[in-house]
């Protein structure tokens, strides 16, 4: 399975896509993400998104 923005998404389908390619529940992904972003000083997490966002293909319609 390629990894693919998901339309499970809350704001981009970045982390609904990374669930679905690895199998995971978007909830847990989306926590996991939030909770490194804060540990790590939320700079290096937004950027990584953001980047994730621009490079990630769309869905399959």
């Amino acid at each position: 399975m390629q990894l693919k923005k998901s339309r499970n998404k809350m704001i981009a389908g970045v982390c609904g896509g990374i669930a679905e390619w690895q199998g995971w529940d978007p909830t847990v992904v989306r926590i996991l993400y939030v909770l490194v972003s804060v540990f790590s000083a939320a700079f290096p997490g937004i950027l990584v998104y953001i980047i994730l966002m621009i490079v990630m293909p769309p869905a399959d319609q």
